[in-house]
C-alpha cells in the first residue's frame, strides 16, 4: 500500500477544503498564488515561483470580474503543468461565475494542452480559475491574461516584437505587464531590440500604463548596432547588441518640452519651499536657486535647504496646459551627489486649491521612481495626463540632500467647444379681438422691390478657367501657321531653279565618297595634263586649277565668272562678282551658266581611259588622260583652238572611243605640265553613243 500517496492526497484534500471554507478577500487565495495584477478590464496572473518551477501541494483561487453585460478573455502565454497521473493531481480549471452555482468551462487543463493562441471564453462577466499542484518533478507553472471580449486583439505580457512579422500592426496589452521577469533594451525615440517584451516596451515608452493596460500601435523598421540603457516609468531597459529589426511605438505626438529646458519659462515663474545656501571654506557663497532646476543647465540644480517631505519646487505654465510626462536628473556634479529618488506631484489651475495626483481606479497617491544616480536623466509619464498651470514636485526619499532639475513634458491645451442651447421659442397665444371700424379712405398699399439679383458668383470660376485656355489654344494656333508660312518661303529661296537639291551637292557627295569602296588602278580618273607651251597656245581663254569633283567652264577672253545660282563650285578664298553674262557684247564669251544635264544621261562625267602607248613619247606633248567623255562623235571646240580627235582600234575590241585632245605643234616642251579640266560643251545634248 502506497503511504506516501495517501498522504499526499489528503494534504490536497484539506488544501481544498480550507480553501473552499476561506471567504476570499480579494481576488486570489491559497497559497500557490504568483504574481497576480488585476485592473478594471484587464490583468495578467502566475502560478507560484513562476517561470521556475512551482511548489508541491499549493492551490490557488482567482476570480476574475468585469462590468456587467461584458464577457471575459483568457489567453495563456505560457503553460506548463506537469502531467504525473492524467491530470488528477496537477491541474488548472476554469469556470463561469462564482461560487456554487459556477460551471466549469472546458475540462481539466495539464501537461501542454493550452497554446499561446487558445483562448478561453466566458459566458458571463465572473470567471474563477483554480490552480491545483500535487508532487511533481517539474514544471513551470503558467502565466495567463485576461480582458473584456471587446478587446479581440489581446496579446499576453510575454509576447515579443519577433514574433510578428507585419511592418505595422496593433495590439491590446492587459494590465500587470510590468513583471518581475522579461527585460527590454532600447528606449525613445531611437527604438526598442526586436527581442523585447512588447507591453514592457510600452510601458517604459509611456504609451500605456502597468495599472491600466491599453492599445499599442507598433511600428517596425531597421535594427542598429547598440541600445542604450534607460530608466523610465519604473522600468531600467539594459544594454543590447546588434539586431536586425527594431520597433517603435506610434504616439499622440503630445510630449514636447514645455521650457525648462529651452527658457521659455522665466525665473519668475520657477519657485520653491526653501534654497540651499552656504559658504565654502575659500570664501565662496553657494546658492542653489530655483532657477537653476532647468535640465541639462550647466552647473548646479535647485536643493532644499531642509531634507523633509514638506519641500517642493513649483512651475507656473502661465496658462492651462496638458502635461503628459516629466524628466529629472540630480545635481549633476559628481562633487555634489544629491538627488531624489521618488516624488509626488500635486497640479492646480489657480495656485490655490491643489491635487494630488493618484494612481488610477484607486485613492492611492502615485509614488514617482526617480534617480538613482546624480547624472541620469529619468522619465515617467502621466497616465491619463493632467490639465493645469501650476505642477509642484513634493520629493518623498533623496540621497544626502534634495537637489533636483526637471523638464515638463505636455502641449497646448485646446478646451472642447461645448454647443450653446438654445431654448425653443415659447408660443403665446394671441389675444382674440374684434377688428374695428375704419375709414373708406385706405392708404396706398406698400411696394416692396421683389427683384433678385442673380447670383453670378458660380459662373466667375469656369469663365476664370475657359477664357485663358482658349486664348491659349488660339495662340498656338497662329504660332503654328506663321511658321509652317515661314518655312515653306525659306525653302523656295533656298532652291532656285539650277541649284542641286541639298542631298545632291558636291559636299554631301565628298561625305559619302569615303563610304564607298575604293576603285580599281585601271578604271582611276586620270586628270587631262598640258605642258606649259600647250598652255601658251590656249590664251586668251583662261583656265583655272579646280577639284576632280567640279568641272568649271571657260569663258574666253575673261576670267570665268560663277552666277549666284552656278552649278559649279566657286575656288575656295574667293569671291565672285554678280555679273550677267547675258548682256555681255562679246558674243565668243561663254556664258557662267551650265544647263542642266540631260536626264537620261550621266549626272557626273564620266572618266575615259585612254592608252598612250601609240604615241611617241618626247615627240609632242600629250596629255595621258582626259577627265571628259565627249558627248557626241566629235569633241568640243574651244576658242582660239582645236581639239582634234584621236582613235584607236584596240586588238581586243572594236569599239572606238572618243578622246579630248588639245591641238599642238612639234616641239620641245618643258617636263613641266599644267592640269586642266575640260567642260562638257553645253550646246550638246545629244545622249553618249554606246560602246
Amino acid at each position: 500500500m502506497d503511504t506516501g500517496g495517501m498522504l499526499s492526497r489528503c494534504r490536497l484534500l484539506i488544501t481544498v477544503l480550507s480553501a473552499a471554507l476561506l471567504q476570499p478577500a480579494g481576488a486570489q487565495n491559497g497559497d500557490g498564488c504568483g504574481y497576480t495584477y488585476f485592473g478594471p478590464e484587464s490583468g495578467t496572473f502566475t502560478s507560484k515561483n513562476y517561470p521556475n518551477t512551482y511548489p508541491n501541494s499549493t492551490v490557488c483561487e482567482w476570480k476574475i470580474q468585469v462590468k456587467p453585460g461584458e464577457r471575459i478573455l483568457l489567453k495563456f502565454g505560457d503553460f506548463d503543468i506537469e502531467d504525473v497521473d492524467s491530470c488528477h493531481s496537477s491541474y488548472l480549471r476554469i469556470y463561469d461565475g462564482f461560487g456554487a452555482s459556477r460551471t466549469e468551462l472546458g475540462a481539466k487543463y495539464c501537461g501542454l494542452a493550452l497554446k499561446p493562441e487558445d483562448v478561453v471564453e466566458s459566458k458571463s462577466h465572473e470567471v474563477t480559475v483554480l490552480f491545483m499542484s500535487g508532487i511533481h518533478i517539474s514544471g513551470r507553472g503558467f502565466l495567463a491574461s485576461y480582458s473584456t471580449t471587446n478587446k479581440t486583439d489581446l496579446i499576453t505580457c510575454l509576447e515579443k516584437a519577433s514574433r510578428f512579422s507585419a511592418p505595422e500592426y496593433r495590439k491590446y496589452c492587459p494590465a500587470g505587464c510590468l513583471t518581475p521577469f522579461g527585460e527590454i533594451s532600447g528606449t525613445i525615440p531611437v527604438g526598442y531590440r526586436d527581442t523585447s517584451l512588447l507591453c514592457m516596451a510600452g510601458i517604459h515608452a509611456g504609451v500605456v500604463s502597468n495599472a491600466l493596460g491599453g492599445p499599442i500601435s507598433v511600428v517596425i523598421s531597421n535594427g542598429i548596432a547598440y541600445y542604450d540603457t534607460a530608466q523610465a516609468n519604473n522600468v531600467t531597459s539594459k544594454v543590447g547588441s546588434l539586431s536586425s529589426t527594431l520597433f517603435t511605438f506610434k504616439t499622440s505626438g503630445c510630449y514636447g518640452f514645455l521650457g525648462m529646458e529651452n527658457g521659455v519659462i522665466p525665473d519668475s515663474q520657477i519657485t520653491a519651499s526653501s534654497i540651499l545656501e552656504w559658504t565654502d571654506h575659500a570664501g565662496q557663497i553657494h546658492i542653489w536657486k530655483p532657477e537653476r532646476a532647468r535640465l541639462k543647465k550647466p552647473g548646479p540644480a535647485w536643493a532644499a535647504s531642509f531634507n523633509n517631505e514638506q519641500q517642493w519646487l513649483q512651475v507656473d505654465l502661465n496658462k492651462l496646459t496638458k502635461v503628459t510626462g516629466i524628466i529629472t536628473t540630480g545635481s549633476t556634479m559628481s562633487a555634489y551627489n544629491y538627488y531624489v529618488t521618488s516624488y509626488k506631484i500635486e497640479y492646480s489651475d489657480d495656485g490655490l486649491k491643489w491635487t494630488i495626483y493618484r494612481e488610477p481606479n484607486t485613492d492611492r497617491d502615485k509614488i514617482f521612481q526617480a534617480n538613482s544616480d546624480y547624472y541620469q536623466e529619468v522619465r515617467n509619464n502621466l497616465i491619463p495626463p493632467i490639465v493645469a498651470r501650476f505642477v509642484k514636485i513634493r520629493p518623498t526619499s533623496w540621497n544626502q540632500k534634495i537637489a533636483i532639475k526637471v523638464e515638463l513634458l505636455g502641449c497646448q491645451f485646446i478646451p472642447a467647444l461645448v454647443p450653446k442651447l438654445t431654448m425653443p421659442p415659447v408660443l403665446v397665444p394671441r389675444a382674440k379681438h374684434y377688428p374695428q371700424p375704419v375709414d373708406k379712405t385706405t392708404p396706398p398699399p406698400e411696394i416692396k422691390n421683389t427683384t433678385v439679383t442673380p447670383d453670378i458668383t458660380k459662373d466667375v470660376p469656369l469663365a476664370a478657367i475657359l477664357v485663358p485656355a482658349i486664348v491659349m489654344v488660339c495662340t498656338s494656333i497662329v504660332v503654328l501657321l506663321v511658321c509652317a508660312w515661314h518655312w515653306r518661303n525659306r525653302k523656295k529661296k533656298t532652291e532656285g531653279t539650277y541649284d542641286l537639291p541639298y542631298w545632291d551637292r558636291a559636299g554631301w557627295w565628298k561625305g559619302m565618297k569615303q563610304f564607298l569602296p575604293a576603285k580599281s588602278a585601271e578604271h582611276e580618273e586620270t586628270p587631262v595634263r598640258y605642258s606649259s607651251c600647250e598652255v601658251s597656245r590656249l590664251r586668251p581663254r583662261e583656265m583655272t586649277a579646280m577639284s576632280a569633283e567640279y568641272a568649271q567652264p571657260l569663258v574666253g577672253g575673261a576670267v570665268g565668272t560663277l552666277h549666284q545660282r552656278s552649278t559649279f563650285k566657286p575656288e575656295e578664298g574667293k569671291e565672285y562678282a554678280d555679273l550677267d553674262s547675258y548682256n555681255s557684247p562679246d558674243k565668243d564669251i561663254y556664258h557662267a551658266y551650265a544647263e542642266p544635264l540631260p536626264t537620261s544621261g550621266p549626272e557626273y562625267a564620266t572618266p575615259i581611259i585612254m592608252d598612250m602607248s601609240a604615241h611617241p613619247a618626247g615627240a609632242i606633248c600629250l596629255p595621258s588622260t582626259s577627265t571628259f567623255k565627249g558627248a557626241g562623235s566629235q569633241a568640243p571646240v574651244l576658242v582660239g583652238t582645236y581639239n582634234k580627235l584621236l582613235s584607236r582600234t584596240d586588238s581586243s575590241s572594236s569599239a572606238q572611243v572618243l578622246y579630248d585632245t588639245p591641238k599642238v605643234t612639234p616641239g620641245t616642251c618643258a617636263v613641266e605640265e599644267t592640269v586642266y579640266q575640260v567642260p562638257q560643251p553645253a550646246a550638246n545634248k545629244d545622249p553618249p553613243p554606246e560602246v
